[in-house]
């Protein structure tokens, strides 16, 4: 009986030690996971839930992407879901599955968030339909009110067509405390802005400005009073332009402008040891930093010193009465890799890092970089293997060829010369040196029997190039001139002629440039004697 009672109380122990584990609720703070859950800290969702900080917008559907119906034409703001044609001069939505807006007036692409974007207009211009105050604007209730006297930011892209109709402007963003003011001005094209009618307040506004292209603005607000619908558009300033105006909105996004601005900064270079994350200081809250979602003990100020390497890094920040935790912040210490190649001499060696090689293959060391952080390098060394180079070249008479900068041969021949390659190896040329064979007649007879009837070089085209040839009488007159010549081309040599009309028999002189393959320019001069 005794055993029976022993064994009875242990069982209810035992139950009475799981219920008071299974009850407990984990601390988030203190990186143990307390209720046994196998989750610690912020990874326990359940226990640990806290509202991230991040721009979630209180307009709907704040990219337009959201959609009833594809748009066919213009002014279908209704096919977007939730917004309203806040004025009666209305917008256009344009969408990718549809319409896709005006061909004069075309929206800059890619659209900054997804296929559909609102294009609106501040006036119109024409012969028949003048309106200054034709004013477009785009309106929503809100998926909750501003709240007086708090922070919000409003955030927005805005696109630019040609520069002639999309001049710069203030646009403006305006609320009501009552979405009965939406639509405004109903039946009323010339009604203009809403502050010309009941109900509502401007909130802040911006100059805008560009040429075919998205940009991206902000208004920082802090209402008097609770919003509850907001309308954005142009200012209230009638204006007469000279032509069509068109802008385009994409992605507005309105939000408590801490969810903005509450975000980790880093502060140092990332290898630096004295890298810092920082988030902005707020009275009123407490500060608990977290890696990978469990608590960095101690760390409870808006300042970490980073010590705990890379990871996933978080702020918790808590009040009285509220809970928020920062976005992920990913610190990444940079790596840096660079791939060389060199070559040396046989027999050389070469430095890299703390080794002396003298072998060609690959090698990887790590280095440091000027902010302490691992640069890989991978070095491929290389023999200088072409060491030994046969040459063929041609030379006029009296002309030679230079090797290496310190060999020149002036006669035709083999040789078998030491140079310095430009690594600074010694190196063999085996050079083939012979005339080039040039031909300069001593007379010539123009006389149509197809035998000598031109004078001109005679010489293989491919070993030179003629740069000038002239032909003077007794009397220094220059009867005959060609540049640029191909020494097998009849236009080359000379026909006897000058001006048309031949000239007489006799002596003459010429004076030739030609440029070898090696690129020696060399002048040539003698006589020729005309026979008719």
């Amino acid at each position: 009986m005794r055993l029976l009672f022993l064994a009875l109380g242990l069982t209810l122990l035992t139950i009475g030690s799981l219920s008071a584990q299974n009850a407990r609720t984990e601390i988030c703070n203190n990186a143990i996971d307390d209720d046994g859950d196998g989750f610690i800290d912020l990874n326990d969702t359940t226990d640990c839930k806290c509202k991230v900080i991040e721009p979630v917008s209180l307009i709907p559907n704040p990219s337009f992407e959201d959609y009833n119906c594809c748009p066919t034409d213009r002014s279908q703001l209704n096919c977007a879901v939730t917004w309203i044609q806040a004025s009666e001069a209305t917008t256009d939505y344009m969408n990718n599955c549809g319409w896709t807006g005006r061909s004069n007036l075309p929206a800059p692409t890619p659209f900054p968030d997804g296929e559909a974007i609102v294009g609106f207009r501040n006036g119109t211009f024409g012969p028949q339909n003048s309106n200054p105050q034709w004013k477009e604007y785009t309106g929503a209730c809100l998926l909750g009110p501003l709240k007086a006297n708090t922070a919000y930011r409003f955030k927005f892209w805005i696109g630019f067509t040609h520069a002639i109709n999309s001049p710069p402007m203030d646009v403006v963003f305006y609320g009501t405390p009552d979405c009965k003011y939406l639509p405004f001005g109903k039946g009323n094209e010339r009604y203009g802005c809403p502050m010309n009618g009941p109900g509502w307040v401007e909130l802040g506004r911006v100059s805008v400005g560009g040429v075919n292209e998205w940009k991206q603005y902000e208004i920082n607000i802090t209402p008097k009073e609770d919003i509850k619908a907001i309308a954005i558009g142009p200012d209230c300033t009638e204006i007469s332009w000279t032509t069509d105006t068109y802008y385009f909105f994409d992605n507005l996004i309105l939000d408590e402008r801490i969810n903005f601005e509450y975000v980790i900064s880093p502060k140092n270079h990332p290898c630096n040891d004295k890298h810092i994350l920082n988030v902005p200081t707020i009275n009123g809250y407490t500060y608990q930093w977290y890696k990978e979602g469990i608590a960095l003990l101690g760390e409870t100020g808006p300042e970490l010193l980073v010590t705990k390497g890379e990871g996933a890094y978080q702020v918790r920040i808590e009040s009285s009465n509220d809970c928020r935790i920062t976005s992920v912040y990913h610190h990444e210490i940079p790596v840096d890799e660079t791939a060389v190649t060199h070559k040396i001499c046989p027999g050389a060696s070469f430095r890299f890092k703390n080794s002396t090689i003298n072998r060609q293959g690959v090698y990887v060391e790590t280095f440091k970089s000027i902010y302490n952080c691992d640069s890989i390098v991978t070095l491929t060394l290389n023999l200088e293997d072409d060491l030994i180079d046969s040459v063929e070249t041609r030379i006029l008479e009296g002309d030679f060829v230079s090797i290496g900068g310190i060999h020149q041969i002036r006669t035709p021949g083999r040789y078998a010369l030491k140079v310095t390659s430009t690594l600074g190896c010694d190196s063999t040329v085996y050079l083939d040196v012979d005339y080039l064979k040039v031909y300069m007649p001593t007379a010539f007879s123009p006389n149509d029997d197809g035998v000598n009837d031109t004078f001109g070089l005679f010489a293989n085209s491919s070993e030179l190039t003629i740069v000038s040839l002239r032909v003077f009488d007794r009397w220094g007159e220059q009867v005959f001139s060609a540049k640029d010549l191909s020494s097998e081309a009849p236009t080359t040599h000379w026909d006897g002629t000058s001006r048309g009309k031949p000239v007489p028999e006799g002596l003459y002189v010429y004076v030739v440039n030609v440029v070898l393959k090696n690129g020696r320019e060399q002048t040539r001069y003698g006589e020729v004697h005309l026979v008719r």
